[in-house]
Formats: C-alpha cells, structure tokens, sequence
C-alpha cells in the first residue's frame, strides 16, 4: 500500500511541473485526479502535527482513504488479494454507503 502511495503522490508532483507548461485546462482526467492526490497526500497524510500522536492505524486508515479517490484499475502496486481486503470500497456495508451517497 505505501509504494502504492507514493507511486501515485509521485506521479502527481509530476503533473505539478507539467501544469506549468500547458496549464491545468490542458490535463487528462487522470492527470487531474494525481494532481488532486498529490494535494491531499500531502494535506492529509504527510502534515502531521507536531504534537498529533497518529497511531498506525489512523495512517493506513488514511491511506486508504486517499487512494480510494483514484480509479481501482490504476492502483497497480497492490495485489487485487489486498485490495479487496482493505479497499474502502470492499469493506461491508460499503455497496449501501454509494447508494446512499449518489
């Protein structure tokens, strides 16, 4: 899951230095979403306060979060076993949470 993480943070530090050529108008949709990811990681996951004492579970459970804003078919550096325990979107009652959401 964390190369997964920072797979993806990378790729959209990337899409940070593209922007600057030929604007954020210009970006795929996936370009969008890594650049958004990037955003958020670094919100979300990397700024821990300096007196927040996260327990680990908190971070992964974070992590998770984070990657459940991407496409499942892009999250390539975890195995499908993996994901399918631990993904948002496969955990129990997760099928009712959409539906009550849309």
């Amino acid at each position: 899951m964390y190369n997964q993480l920072f797979a993806s943070y990378a790729e959209g530090k990337d899409v940070r230095g593209l922007v600057a050529i030929v604007g954020k108008e210009a970006l795929s949709e996936r370009d969008k979403r890594m650049l958004e990811f990037a955003d958020r990681f670094e919100q979300e996951f990397i700024r821990q306060g300096a007196e927040e004492d996260r327990p680990i579970e908190q971070t992964l459970e974070i992590g998770w979060k984070l990657l459940a804003a991407l496409e499942e078919a892009w999250l390539i550096k975890i195995d499908r076993k993996t994901l399918e325990k631990f993904h948002p979107a496969h955990r129990p009652g997760a099928g009712a949470r959409a539906k009550v959401a849309a």
